[in-house]
């Protein structure tokens, strides 16, 4: 990338714009960002902290923080918003479509808890915000269905991640 910068210089006391061109540097990072992993990870390893790039190993670590934090929520409404269509909706040829997802973003979920057991805590803060969305995209999908304004079940982790709701209403 080139930018052009106006420098001004004295002569006999009168100043005339210049032009003058500076190359800025395209990194690795920039370039090819799983090289760039390669590379950092290479370096982690040797101990080279010197040489690490650690403004964008830190911005790196946040990106994945912060998706993993987006992915229990993704997650957490989807699998409410079949748990709310299993036990609210009266379509019976549908029930064992949304016991799969169900399935599916439980086996998910329990993964992510797994790997970092902290996202709990982030599971039970984004619980009522889920449910929300999860509530209005089925109000949306099945207008015609009466769904409760508030959850109606327990919001302990481990039940909403094993207990199948839909056989006690």
């Amino acid at each position: 990338m080139f930018y052009e910068f106006e420098i001004y210089y004295a002569v006999s006391h009168r100043y005339k714009p210049m032009t003058q061109t500076i190359e800025q540097k395209i990194t690795l990072y920039d370039r090819d960002l799983n090289l760039w992993l390669e590379d950092a990870i290479a370096k982690l390893k040797a101990g080279d902290f010197q040489n690490l790039d650690v403004a964008n190993v830190i911005e790196e670590l946040e990106g994945l923080a912060g998706r993993d934090r987006r992915e229990v929520e993704s997650r957490l409404t989807r699998l409410i918003e079949h748990i709310l269509k299993l036990c609210y909706v009266n379509l019976p040829e549908c029930y064992r479509g949304w016991e799969v997802t169900i399935v599916n973003q439980r086996a998910e979920l329990t993964t992510l808890l797994e790997q970092s057991p902290s996202l709990k805590v982030h599971f039970s803060q984004v619980f009522d915000r889920a449910f929300d969305t999860a509530l209005k995209l089925v109000k949306l999908e099945y207008p015609d269905s009466n769904f409760p304004d508030i959850w109606q079940f327990s919001r302990d982790t481990k039940k909403v991640l094993n207990l199948n709701f839909w056989t006690s209403v």
